[in-house]
């Protein structure tokens, strides 16, 4: 008998597909870009794939790629996209091991959390297009998790906007002291 809880998460293990191009510029030699997620992929640490010519792609890495319950609407937004996508996290490799001087950190179904990666300016955040039984198995999860709340439109508060405040900071009414007014419209009195 399972728990109610064990329910709550998915795990798979997901290989990342990076392709080495050659770079258009002096200054940029070459280009790398994740293109493709391949789902229960074996460990792999930038094994070679496919070679052509001068482009190459590699199986950079495995990791772990989790759902959780709270993130649903996030899978939502990434399988409802013009092309469902799944997006391929990559950081700086600090052991300096990889030949492109990058890690695969994160494979994620969550737009949501790709953005939060895309915030930091730090990591190479790239969508891939979903294989379709890595989307069935996702949108299972999302049908035994999602549950749609309704709109709800907010109503304004019954607040007076029409009320004096006893003149306070209204540059027409002279005053002694005024927190509101600026030190220089204050009058000065006069020295006889």
């Amino acid at each position: 008998m399972c728990s109610r809880t064990e329910q709550w998460k998915r795990e798979l293990r997901v290989g990342a597909v990076v392709r080495r191009s050659p770079g258009v510029t002096r200054w940029v030699k070459e280009i790398w870009k994740p293109v493709a997620v391949i789902p229960g992929a074996p460990d792999a640490f930038w094994k070679e794939l496919v070679r052509e010519e001068d482009v190459v792609d590699y199986h950079a890495g495995t990791v772990t790629m989790e759902l959780f319950r709270a993130d649903v609407e996030g899978y939502l937004v990434s399988l409802n996209m013009a092309v469902p996508s799944i997006w391929i996290i990559m950081d700086r490799d600090v052991t300096s091991q990889s030949p492109s001087g990058w890690v695969v950190s994160t494979i994620t179904a969550s737009a949501h959390e790709a953005l939060d990666a895309l915030d930091s300016g730090e990591s190479i955040v790239e969508a891939v297009p979903i294989p379709e039984s890595m989307a069935a198995w996702i949108k299972e999860f999302i049908d035994m998790h999602y549950i749609e709340e309704p709109f709800k439109k907010r109503r304004r508060d019954e607040v007076r906007v029409d009320g004096a405040e006893d003149a306070k900071g209204d540059p027409r009414i002279r005053q002694e002291s005024d927190v509101y007014r600026a030190p220089a419209n204050i009058k000065k009195p006069r020295i006889q």
